[in-house]
């Protein structure tokens, strides 16, 4: 096959987006034809948290089944921003799809993860009190002056101010690591609760750019029966958002885990590029884009390109070991 050429002025983002509108048209038989025909199931779960992606795979699962098979399930904690739960509850009411707020609040105090918490963050900030202050997970930036080590750092906040920042040790991070992750795995476990009692397929929203970078959590939000938008990046999800008339404050809305006391960035916590350049190297990789037309499309300099292409590489090669199937001995 021959090479093709990219001539000046081909914009990644352009090139991207250009079939949105049928993008929507296909996952929307995606979803018709996976949840009834191949899971034969009478509807589809989604857990509705107040971001976009959820809320274009509601939208698109209305579209594909109609909203009498759609069911929301908001899943508040009391980490969670109060928004999300307003946002969520208000695209349910917008779409006219039933819905359920399930707080996960007290499974999550029966695993003691607020108080195993509290317990690491008072060994790292002995002042730490939850009554008044918050805190949030940080990590240096990929596109910056200076090479930095890609070191986890926490902040502790009173009244949305920094006051102290600590680096983690390995085993501080892990430990956190383990905690914010079960919150993910007890959304699901309530996902499945309904989804099993109603024979419903519960629904994914994990996209392209997520799942390339392992920005999910596996038996988390990474367990689930479908996942539509696994093969759209995050600027697509977007451009779907906008076809779809998703309420534009969701829209607007900085990307989130949504489980920590402070709101804390996809970002800032995990991907340190933001989606706007992320997407497009990511995409130069799939399709053998040469360095000068990212360069180019991203006004980045080749240095940061380098230095993100292998911090991209580097997480790629971590979510493999997340995707693959369990071994078994034959």
């Amino acid at each position: 096959m021959a090479a093709r050429i990219f001539e000046n002025g081909f914009d990644i983002k352009r090139e991207m987006l250009r079939n949105s509108e049928e993008l929507r048209e296909k996952l929307t038989v995606f979803i018709k034809e996976t949840v009834s025909h191949q899971f034969r199931k009478e509807g589809i779960v989604i857990g509705v948290s107040g971001g976009v992606d959820s809320a274009v795979i509601s939208a698109l699962s209305v579209d594909a089944l109609g909203p009498d098979r759609v069911y929301g399930l908001i899943l508040p904690e009391k980490e969670s921003s109060p928004s999300s739960r307003e946002l969520g509850i208000d695209l349910c009411r917008t779409l006219k799809i039933r819905y359920e707020e399930v707080p996960i609040t007290p499974m999550l105090e029966s695993f003691e993860v607020y108080s195993r918490k509290e317990a690491l963050i008072r060994e790292i900030f002995p002042q730490y009190d939850p009554a008044i202050h918050t805190t949030s997970l940080s990590r240096p930036p990929m596109i910056a002056p200076e090479k930095v080590l890609n070191i986890p750092s926490l902040k502790l906040l009173k009244n949305r101010e920094v006051i102290s920042t600590k680096r983690l040790s390995a085993t501080q991070f892990f430990n956190v690591l383990s905690l914010q992750n079960v919150k993910q795995r007890t959304r699901m476990i309530v996902e499945y609760m309904f989804a099993e009692k109603m024979n419903y397929a519960v629904c994914g929203t994990t996209n392209k750019t997520e799942l390339l970078t392992g920005f999910f959590v596996k038996y988390g939000d990474g367990g689930v029966d479908l996942e539509p938008i696994a093969n759209c990046y995050k600027l697509q999800v977007y451009k779907l958002a906008e076809l779809l008339h998703i309420d534009t404050r969701i829209i607007s809305r900085a990307p989130s885990p949504d489980t920590w006391s402070h709101f804390t960035s996809d970002e800032e916590v995990s991907l340190r590029i933001p989606y706007d350049i992320l997407d497009q190297l990511l995409y130069a990789d799939e399709n053998d884009i040469p360095k000068e037309i990212v360069q180019q499309s991203t006004k980045l300099n080749m240095e940061h390109i380098e230095w993100s292409n292998k911090h991209i590489h580097s997480l790629k090669i971590a979510a493999r070991a997340l995707q693959i199937s369990p071994p078994v001995y034959v």
